[in-house]
């Protein structure tokens, strides 16, 4: 699959903002189409609640472990609806400074190209390596798949939370 970056690498400064999701761990193999699912089951649960968002659908790696279990989320960004649903939460994407690139094609080069830039800008990931843990690491549609279904047109934005700089 061809890779073409349509905006980044860069460092934007993002406020937090509230979500509304779906978390749970799977196994890497297999992720996308989980990931698929569960956007499937929050647009049901939102289009049975008439509830209308404000913001883009994303995909939210939590913990990062490719050879085993990844814990993840699927949600919509700013969302101001409180849920007090056992399985559809309300949370949070953290405020803070995000290495971002927004890109169709390749989602693996695409990540490879991110986490190899930010360090060669003197930044470094908000992740706990030992856990796998991540800050904000998200994977945000920039298409709405309601209205999009083919994943070869959606433009993808990587945004992965960085430390602060010292």
């Amino acid at each position: 699959m061809a890779f073409e970056i349509h905006d980044g690498p860069r460092i934007e400064t993002r406020p937090e903002r509230q979500t509304l999701g779906i978390r749970i761990v799977t196994p890497f193999r297999g992720m996308l189409a989980v990931r698929d699912s569960l956007i499937a089951e929050l647009s049901a649960w939102l289009a049975a609640r008439r509830i209308e968002v404000g913001g883009p659908f994303f995909l939210r790696l939590h913990t990062v472990d490719m050879a085993g279990d990844m814990e993840i989320e699927v949600g919509v960004l700013d969302a101001s609806v409180v849920s007090d649903d056992d399985r559809v939460r309300t949370g949070s994407a953290p405020a803070g400074d995000y290495a971002i690139i927004a890109y169709r094609g390749s989602s693996m080069q695409a990540n490879k190209t991110l986490l190899a830039w930010a360090p060669e800008q003197g930044r470094r990931f908000d992740t706990d390596p030992a856990s796998g843990r991540w800050g904000g690491r998200f994977e945000i549609l920039r298409a709405d798949p309601r209205k999009e279904p083919r994943k070869t047109a959606w433009t993808v934005e990587l945004a992965f939370l960085v430390k602060p700089e010292t």
